[in-house]
């Protein structure tokens, strides 16, 4: 069974997944300023980063400076801008669901056995469930929707898992 902080961690994840199902709009507006702030601020690091490094590696600090400009551009353009968070999130959604559904014909196709057979095909379906969910994430209220379902979910499985067991399984 997990310890008191997760079950706390649960609680409050499960919480907060009710919370951007039932305000859909509030919350993926709040998760496009936290994800445009932390763009944003990535983006003054790496211009600093640039300047630091102009004396021991020029093209370092050229492209320092390139991805700096560049993350401020998305970090203001994601500011509150709910259309953008849930393009990039879709669009996000769509790549990885790409790659699942390739390297699951990879697999299927190349492996031996029952267990690599497996893997690709779970790589096939799991390719196809993100394109769907990658479909339904350009519209910013089931984007919410699928976010609070993950919270909640995820506040649910942290009732019954230890880190500890997970850490020594790691290892």
């Amino acid at each position: 069974m997990a310890k008191e902080g997760n079950v706390l961690l649960g609680i409050l994840a499960i919480i907060l997944g009710i919370l951007v199902i039932i305000f859909p709009l509030i919350s993926v507006f709040t998760v496009s300023l936290i994800a445009g702030i932390g763009i944003l601020f990535l983006g003054i690091w790496l211009l600093i980063q640039s300047f630091g490094v102009w004396a021991s590696n020029k093209g370092v600090s050229i492209s320092y400076l390139i991805l700096g400009i560049l993350a401020i551009i998305v970090g203001i353009g994601l500011f509150g801008n709910v259309l953008a968070f849930s393009f990039l999130v879709s669009l996000a959604l769509y790549i990885a669901g790409f790659f699942l559904l390739i390297s699951g014909f990879l697999s299927l196709f190349s492996k031996e056995g029952t267990a690599g057979k497996g893997s690709g095909v779970l790589g096939i379906i799991l390719g196809i469930l993100y394109m769907i969910l990658a479909a339904y994430a350009w519209n910013p209220i089931y984007l919410a929707f699928l976010i609070g379902i993950w919270l909640i979910i995820d506040g649910i499985a942290l009732f019954f898992v230890n880190p500890m067991e997970v850490a020594e399984a790691q290892n």
